[in-house]
């Protein structure tokens, strides 16, 4: 599609607005999420009830009846033997807040996205990956009770492998959207050498595996063991019959608390080494946006590995925690708008998919 068609067919605001306002309750989400999984609350709903269990219990006869229900499972009897109702009262409204945002984020996503085809604003690409976003959004929620599920007959807490499952999926679809609205929004071409396409690519795909790391740090509570740096373990390196003694060996890499902790570490080096690269190649380069992109993607790199020594060294301080679950979020976005500045645009672009109706352009 020409450029002159593209400007007759201006993409329709109110996607965009929609698209970012489900994207920031996603965020938020996720930092709800964190603190759940952080005050241990994440197991005090014992089922899965999308319909019903929008509702809390009313009166105290309910209340019973769902602390009763708790009291069943290993988490109570190993952990909370002796919690008070009022105690109980306190996770359970965690968990439910954070279901309820759950049900709240899919009715925000699927009544505009009706909504939009009703009036036949979404065409193309663009209806075809608003359609798979909203697959993976009711995904999301079967991973979330799968996740819960592991916790409810023989462990005390979620598996680390399904919360980390979780979080990474929540994070594939706010990034898919961060991406589709950034692809909705016009801009000029930026002119930089192919290598930095490749390492801002790199960039996103290690934030995602430092992203799930930090996941499985927060299933094994390895953040509360170990609290020096940068020595770990009485020094740099752990020996190796620390870190590679269960068998098979690649469990180490997933459920031995210092393995884990370690390669989360060795992750964030790495991650602030090549956003430190990727950045003063795209200043040498003069990239221009991809250039003070590349320096905002350091600088919040740098402050996110610094969070994450202030919780490693204060033992998880829950409001430090979650600067620190925040802050991946901001990375998680700078990388992808990244991505996507350096990202060529073919000719039919997908502003043209959002335009605004016949009719409706006033």
């Amino acid at each position: 599609m020409s450029d002159i068609s593209e400007r007759q067919t201006p993409t329709n605001p109110a996607v965009r607005w929609w698209l970012l306002a489900v994207a920031a309750l996603i965020a938020l989400m996720v930092i709800v999420g964190g603190a759940t999984r952080l005050t241990e609350s994440g197991l005090s709903i014992v089922e899965w009830k999308p319909v019903t269990g929008t509702l809390p219990p009313l009166g105290e006869a309910q209340w019973n009846e769902a602390f009763d229900a708790y009291k069943k499972i290993p988490q109570y009897r190993e952990l909370n033997a002796g919690m008070s109702l009022s105690e109980f009262k306190t996770i359970f409204w965690w968990e439910w807040s954070h279901r309820l945002l759950g049900r709240f984020i899919g009715v925000a996503y699927l009544l505009p996205f009706l909504w939009f085809l009703w009036r036949g604003t979404l065409q193309g690409e663009l209806k075809r990956r608003l359609w798979l976003i909203f697959g993976l959004g009711a995904l999301q929620g079967a991973v979330g009770w799968w996740m819960v599920a592991s916790g409810l007959s023989e462990r005390v807490e979620v598996s680390q492998y399904r919360l980390a499952s979780h979080l990474v999926l929540a994070l594939m679809i706010f990034a898919a959207i961060i991406w589709t609205v950034r692809r909705l929004t016009e801009r000029p071409p930026v002119a930089a050498p192919a290598r930095l396409k490749t390492t801002s690519v790199a960039l996103v795909v290690l934030t995602f595996v430092q992203i799930y790391m930090g996941a499985l740090v927060a299933g094994l509570r390895a953040g509360r063991v170990y609290n020096t740096w940068p020595e770990i373990d009485g020094a740099l390196i752990p020996s190796a019959d620390r870190l590679w003694f269960e068998t098979p060996w690649w469990r180490n890499l997933f459920d031995n608390v210092l393995t884990v902790q370690f390669e989360h570490r060795m992750t964030a080096y790495a991650l602030l080494l090549l956003a430190a690269f990727h950045a003063i190649d795209a200043v040498r380069a003069r990239a221009g946006q991809a250039a003070s992109g590349a320096l905002w993607l350091l600088a919040a790199v740098g402050v996110q590995v610094a969070l994450g020594i202030l919780t490693l060294l204060g033992e998880v301080p829950i409001d430090i925690a979650l600067m620190h679950q925040g802050v991946a979020i901001v990375v998680l976005t700078l990388a992808i708008v990244q991505v996507e500045r350096l990202s060529p645009r073919r000719a039919s672009a997908e502003r043209s998919s959002a335009a605004v109706p016949i009719g409706q352009a006033g």
